[in-house]
């Protein structure tokens, strides 16, 4: 192969043709300002419309109910932050989890520095928070829940619906991160009973630099960012059409495909799960066996550090030890020491995503090359 597997499809997607051959247009000729009260900026804002309707039909949501923002790192610190601003008179306590995002543990931090509660909840040995732990950590001056959907380095998918049925009766606004759900399982806003829900188009096969943010119908939610009322006052800025658009675009497209993309990431990852089985005496798949998303490996391959490995591999395989988001190094990942992982298991590990351009031939060459560079590596250590 003259260009190496991609599989790190949770750090971010090619756009999808289609969604480039819809977003061009609003590069170019229509170019005007969604503000302005001309045939220019009525189509742009015809556009931009159009595309809060798919995002929200993809959901479950009202397009009322969606607001663009730059990414999911956006979403989240007005999610979190809008609010810790709109609430902060009467409560000043939030809830979260070990296994967060930075964009989502940061602002929590910054909430725990200007004097709020902040509750981590911890997760078990598969990375999955417990309800009925979160529940307990509910008190009288909880304003937020924010718990992911799903791990983007395990994969692994957290109770969310329960965790927000048992909050939403104590009067607790909840808050998840979807940005790697979004477009591999069906995230429905309703069957999970938030009230704030993230998106980020690059993990969907839309542009980085696009996101938005649910917001249920009543959410108190102040804006962090001031200027003029563009989103309904939440998120000022002239709009991005063209990256709207794409988001727009992406999103009719995952709503189309429905469960089939599920099923075709779940049998690429089983394959490439079962090749690295046979070959590698001793691969120890980290999080949950079922309930992790359809795309996701994460597996620790003895006596080798994952770093070295994906070195080994770079002209043949491209994938990632954790989360792009995250600091460079061979630092012991917070997710895998939240689950209780050893180190030395921890830093073997190395994630695998697949996505929708994956075939069984990529499949195949990625785990026989990783194979190969395994049993290199292993050779190494003990001649």
């Amino acid at each position: 192969m003259t260009v190496p597997v991609y599989l790190d499809y949770n750090a971010t997607t090619p756009i999808d043709p289609a969604v480039v051959e819809a977003m061009l247009p609003y590069l170019a000729e229509h170019f005007g300002n969604p503000s302005s009260n001309h045939v220019y900026g009525r189509r742009a804002r015809q556009a931009v419309e159009a595309a809060r309707e798919e995002v929200a039909a993809l959901i479950g949501a009202h397009a009322d109910e969606v607001v663009f923002t730059g990414s999911a790192t956006e979403a989240n610190n007005l999610a979190l932050q809008g609010v810790a601003r709109a609430l902060r008179a009467a409560r000043r306590h939030v809830i979260t989890s070990a296994i967060e995002h930075p964009a989502v543990a940061a602002p929590c931090r910054r909430l725990g520095e200007d004097g709020w509660g902040v509750t981590v909840l911890p997760v078990d040995g598969e990375g999955r928070v417990d309800a009925d732990t979160a529940a307990a950590a509910l008190r009288p001056d909880t304003a937020l829940v924010s718990v992911m959907h799903a791990s983007n380095e395990t994969g692994a998918i957290q109770p969310v619906a329960a965790i927000a049925g048992l909050a939403r009766q104590r009067g607790v606004l909840v808050h998840s991160d979807a940005a790697q759900s979004v477009g591999k399982l069906r995230v429905q806003v309703d069957d999970l009973g938030v009230d704030l829900l993230t998106l980020a188009g690059h993990k969907f096969y839309a542009p980085k630099g696009v996101g938005a943010l649910y917001v249920r119908r009543g959410t108190p939610l102040s804006p962090i960012l001031l200027g003029a009322d563009h989103e309904r006052g939440l998120r000022p800025g002239t709009e991005n059409v063209a990256l709207i658009v794409a988001l727009g675009v992406a999103a009719r497209l995952a709503r189309e495909r429905g469960t089939a993309a599920g099923e075709h990431l779940r049998r690429l990852r089983n394959r490439l799960h079962a090749l690295l089985r046979d070959g590698v005496p001793g691969l120890v798949l980290n999080g949950p066996v079922e309930e992790r998303l359809p795309n996701t490996l994460h597996v620790s391959f003895p006596g080798v550090s994952g770093r070295a490995l994906l070195a080994a591999v770079e002209g043949e395989v491209a994938a990632s030890v954790g989360s792009a988001c995250h600091s460079e190094g061979n630092a012991v990942s917070g997710v895998l020491m939240a689950m209780g992982i050893g180190s030395e298991r921890a830093l073997g590990a190395v994630r695998l995503s697949v996505g929708l351009p994956t075939t069984e031939e990529d499949i195949d060459h990625a785990a026989g090359a990783l194979v190969a560079a395994w049993g290199g590596l292993v050779g190494d250590h003990r001649s």
